[in-house]
């Protein structure tokens, strides 16, 4: 089952075709040219499902990616001069990520249609959803370092748009300006990738190369030689892209923030793409990392895994705990490629696209009725009280009655990033946890804080989900009485993503024999990790480690998310799942959970802070500096000129005008003696003889 350029080139057209005819032409499409985004979208999916079971069934890449080269777009071919060609290249792991963008962002963009509709800028809207997706395929397809970098900067871009999609609203939620949000993503992803660039940078110099296979090689050949702690700072460095793009801490603080963009750009950037796209180049480069570097990678997922835990057990906007959600998920695929579990990092990517995307439409489908319930009774938010905010959970309660479909697909995805079993959630955490076990337990005890973070994260995950659940839609409602009744389930094009992103979150996708659920099915074998290119001595032997621990690691996986559900219960029957009672007792923990730790106010206080105080002090020295000494060269320069107007003036001017007087001055007095009269010329000529015979005389 082949597939020529002429496939992946169609991946890569159509969502851009359609966003350059939406730009110019979509206020006059019919439905604001929805359905060519859609469409476009849809067939890339069907393609990448070509893609995708070409290589599943029929071995196409087994062994041999799929490489095409454009040369000559970039130096000189012909003489050799930085001869660069670029490309694309597709192998199994390009067939995976091509299908859970594809298919997670048709179910997104038909969602839009019923959560977007009805706004002014509905088409350019699409437009965006557009660019984003040819950002991502281009960041998916390419085969080199520099296409990679292009791709990973139009994410930046196509997100900056999304995220300040609703610029013209001043708060989206409490202490989220869109306007704000959209610049503070932007500027945090500019710092990680001027790490990035630079460890780009740093590969180039030693081997001369930007292509994978022929950047891999030279490191294999020794483009470092004895140079190997420079190869672990280029992987450090390139690390950094990730931990802006991925949003490992201390990266993280732009994404709770992009909560300020539309539900649907919500599940669009922390579900398959944007968020996505740091661990997809990790495992994409993963040759290029030393075991430091992977050791460095596994701690700062570690932590992140459970630092954003922590903080979702105390949020109650709904979308801020499934942003803090996606930062712990992400923790975990980075420290499931930090500590060799390659497979796992890379399935748990896809798993967590389907529930994840899945949680944010769900959310979305709840903030829609909320915000129709509000809008029904009368009652406008008030964004200094919370008061009628549609996506505080505080104000929700009973909902699974007006919104059963909603309310069922949710607790599937529940379960599925709890890591219950007979979910897809179950499968990739559970070969996460044993890759960590392995590593932190077996192979290295030094390192076992890495497997301890991972299983208390899995404990935390399961009660703050149990907790959104609950506040959502069990109980008794807390909607306001005059609202209720406009409570209703969401329009069909909103429910149906929800149900096949549901159908998505089951392990027979993954695992189809039923006798072996606790087994790892097609997975492992079709997300291999490529051949090192490190030098052998450096090669750290926990690849395959996770086997050992495997079963003990479900077990307590196992443990952790029943620790975490009958948590959640207990609170709930006390009335106390709110955690009300927790804040109201002036508690100092909950006060760090709640203010995430101060990291914002720490970036305020440092970053933000110095970088005005800097600016401050670059103003005064360019206002009294450089502006002084333009100003003083100015006045000199104006007192030359006022001294050389004198000079011309008084000098140059005085004596030509003073000559000229003289002239002037001495004529009007011969002209005196001129009267034309012969008898005083006769004088006149008498006495200038007498003068002359007395002075010639004597």
């Amino acid at each position: 089952m082949e597939t020529t350029i002429t496939t992946y080139a169609l991946i890569l057209a159509l969502p851009l075709v359609a966003f350059v005819v939406q730009v110019f032409l979509g206020k006059r499409l019919p439905r604001g040219g929805d359905w060519l985004v859609i469409g476009a979208i849809c067939i890339d999916l069907l393609l990448s499902l070509r893609v995708f079971f070409g290589a599943l069934f029929f071995s196409s890449f087994a062994g041999t990616p799929f490489v095409w080269n454009l040369h000559g777009w970039l130096g000189d071919a012909d003489t050799g001069v930085l001869a660069l060609s670029t490309g694309i290249m597709v192998d199994n792991v390009t067939a995976m990520m091509l299908v859970v963008v594809t298919s997670c962002s048709t179910l997104i963009f038909l969602f839009s249609t019923g959560y977007m509709a009805g706004h002014p800028r509905y088409g350019l809207f699409f437009a965006y959803l557009s660019l984003f997706a040819f950002s991502m395929l281009l960041l998916v397809l390419g085969n080199n370092l520099i296409a990679l970098f292009m791709g990973w900067e139009l994410v930046g871009l196509s997100s900056y748009l999304l995220i300040g999609f609703l610029f013209e609203e001043p708060v989206v939620a409490p202490d989220i300006v869109p306007a704000s949000a959209c610049k503070k993503a932007f500027i945090t992803n500019r710092i990680g990738d001027t790490g990035f660039l630079l460890g780009i940078l740093t590969l180039f110099s030693f081997t001369g190369k930007i292509a994978y296979g022929d950047v891999f090689e030279a490191v294999r050949n020794g483009a470092f030689g004895d140079h190997a702690t420079l190869l672990t700072v280029a992987g450090i460095l390139l690390f950094c892209g990730a931990m802006a793009k991925s949003a490992q801490f201390p990266l993280h603080v732009w994404l709770p923030d992009a909560m300020a963009g539309p539900t649907p750009v919500s599940a669009l950037i922390h579900a398959a793409t944007m968020v996505a796209a740091g661990v997809y180049m990790v495992a994409r480069l993963y040759p290029l990392f030393t075991p430091d570097a992977l050791t460095f990678i596994a701690y700062t997922g570690a932590f992140t895994a459970l630092f954003g835990a922590t903080v979702a057990l105390v949020m109650n906007d709904i979308k801020r705990v499934l942003a803090y959600s996606t930062i712990s998920q992400l923790g975990y695929m980075v420290f499931g490629l930090g500590v060799g579990a390659y497979s796992a990092g890379l399935f748990h990517l896809m798993t967590h696209a389907f529930f994840k995307a899945l949680l944010f439409l769900a959310a979305g489908s709840v903030i829609h009725a909320m915000h129709r319930a509000y809008h029904h009774a009368g009652l406008e938010w008030n964004p200094r009280s919370g008061e009628n905010d549609a996506q505080d959970m505080r104000n929700m309660g009973g909902l699974r009655k007006a919104m059963p479909v909603t309310f069922v697909t949710t607790a599937v995805a529940v379960l599925a990033i709890s890591g219950v079993p007979f979910t897809s959630g179950f499968l990739s955490k559970d070969m996460i946890l044993g890759g960590a076990f392995a590593f932190g337990f077996v192979e290295y005890p030094q390192h076992f804080l890495i497997p301890v973070f991972g299983f208390a994260a899995a404990i935390l995950t399961a009660f703050y989900m149990a907790r959104f659940l609950i506040m959502t839609f069990l109980g008794a409602t807390r909607v306001a009485e005059r609202g209720q009744e406009a409570l209703r389930e969401s329009p069909w094009n909103m429910t149906v993503p929800l149900v096949l992103l549901a159908v998505l979150c089951g392990w027979f996708w993954y695992n189809p024999d039923p006798t072996t659920i606790f087994a790892k099915g097609w997975v492992s074998s079709f997300l291999t990790p490529p051949a090192s290119a490190v030098p052998p001595t450096l090669v750290t032997p926990s690849a395959d480690a996770h086997h050992v621990a495997h079963l003990t690691a479900m077990l307590v996986s196992l443990v952790c998310a029943g620790a975490g559900f009958f948590a959640a219960w207990m609170l709930d029957r006390r009335g106390a799942i709110s955690l009300e009672h927790w804040r109201l007792s002036g508690s100092r923990v909950y006060q760090l959970l709640a203010n995430k730790y101060y990291v914002d106010e720490l970036y305020h206080t440092t970053v933000v802070a110095g970088m005005v105080g800097l600016s401050r002090i670059l103003g005064w020295f360019d206002k009294v500096f450089i502006d002084g000494m333009v100003n003083a060269t100015g006045r000199f320069q104006t007192g030359l000129s006022e001294l050389s107007g004198l000079i011309d003036k008084f000098g140059v001017d005085g004596l030509v005008n003073g000559l000229a007087r003289f002239v002037r001055d001495t004529g009007n007095e011969v002209r005196q003696i001129q009267t034309g009269r012969i008898q005083n010329y006769i004088v006149y000529a008498t006495v200038g003889l007498i003068v002359l015979i007395v002075v010639t005389g004597m």
